[in-house]
């Protein structure tokens, strides 16, 4: 049985946003590629060494069908769909996009051309509709023989496929790296699929994203932390781990941003407050200096942003 909550049809980039997401190429090379089964109908496809998956991908296998979980780009898109051919002929009907970034979804024409339907939350087509044109343009010399597909399927809260043997919960969290942040949950196999919404590589996480919400990031990580007993996690990017993941990133963000608060209230200028602030000792969320330094820019111009229209109103 398929749960469908809510249905409808599909209705910038930043100077910060381009430096972060450099870093995932970069720590992209440490990573395997490799097509790992973490239980019985349960995949995970490792983003690899030839840049054909930036970020990690996963896919469940139900009894009449395949869900695959996050698009990637359309070079991704292939080799997922290849992957999926090597386990199993059943059609790949159901697409997850975790967020709407260019390295989860914008494979999504691709999977469309071979028959998916893409789902993802309700907030997450209004931000694909809103910003994904913008950014497709960007890439049209890659794209030349490509398309633009938005999800065909939001939902509000909770989607769930369940076919009695298996039960995925694609649950809303956002917003937090995104305005529409969705997470997957086996429960019958404690696996979660986090998107970025929770890396587990050297780099940390890219919060630039116009609308990110650190603070509510920080609440979705601790509130999965609490409820789910997770035993795998597949971040958006980095390598798998368990539910310590959850709290080393919530602990960076959660620093990041009383920091830069600090920072502010202290009158200290942007610049001031990327050289000052120390995220090192945040394991490796906080590994790479140029990288903090860029969130801690990006965060501050929220912060700072929220405070002028504060006092406007006031």
């Amino acid at each position: 049985m398929i749960i469908f909550p809510y249905m409808r049809r599909a209705i910038v980039s930043t100077s910060f946003a381009a430096l972060l997401l450099f870093a995932f190429y970069r720590e992209g090379e440490s990573q395997t590629g490799e097509l790992k089964q973490l239980a019985p109908d349960v995949y995970w496809r490792a983003a690899g060494p030839d840049k054909k998956i930036i970020a990690n991908a996963g896919f469940v296998i139900f009894r009449d069908y395949v869900l695959v979980i996050d698009a990637n780009y359309p070079v991704g898109a292939r080799a997922i769909i290849a992957d999926v051919r090597k386990v199993t002929a059943k059609p790949i009907k159901f697409v997850f996009d975790t967020h709407y970034h260019a390295d989860h979804s914008h494979g999504n024409g691709v999977f469309v051309d071979a028959g998916a339907t893409i789902v993802c939350s309700a907030e997450c087509i209004e931000e694909s509709v809103r910003k994904n044109p913008a950014a497709w343009a960007n890439s049209a010399a890659e794209y030349k023989n490509e398309k633009l597909e938005h999800p065909q399927i939001g939902f509000n809260g909770k989607m769930v496929f369940d076919d009695g043997a298996h039960r995925v919960e694609l649950i809303k969290v956002g917003p937090g790296h995104t305005l529409g942040d969705s997470v997957a949950w086996l429960p019958k196999e404690k696996i979660l699929f986090t998107g970025d919404l929770c890396v587990n590589l050297r780099p940390g996480n890219n919060v630039a994203d116009v609308d990110a919400d650190i603070d509510n990031w920080v609440r979705a990580l601790d509130g999965l932390y609490s409820k789910y007993d997770v035993a795998q996690l597949i971040p958006g990017h980095g390598l798998a781990g368990d539910k310590q993941a959850l709290k080393g990133q919530s602990a960076y963000l959660a620093a990041m941003a009383k920091e830069v608060r600090k920072a502010i209230a202290k009158k200290q200028t942007v610049d001031q407050a990327a050289e000052s602030i120390d995220l090192t000792p945040y394991g490796m969320w906080g590994a790479d200096k140029a990288r903090n330094a860029a969130g801690v820019r990006a965060v501050y111009a929220k912060f700072r942003a929220a405070t002028v229209r504060e006092r406007t109103l006031n």
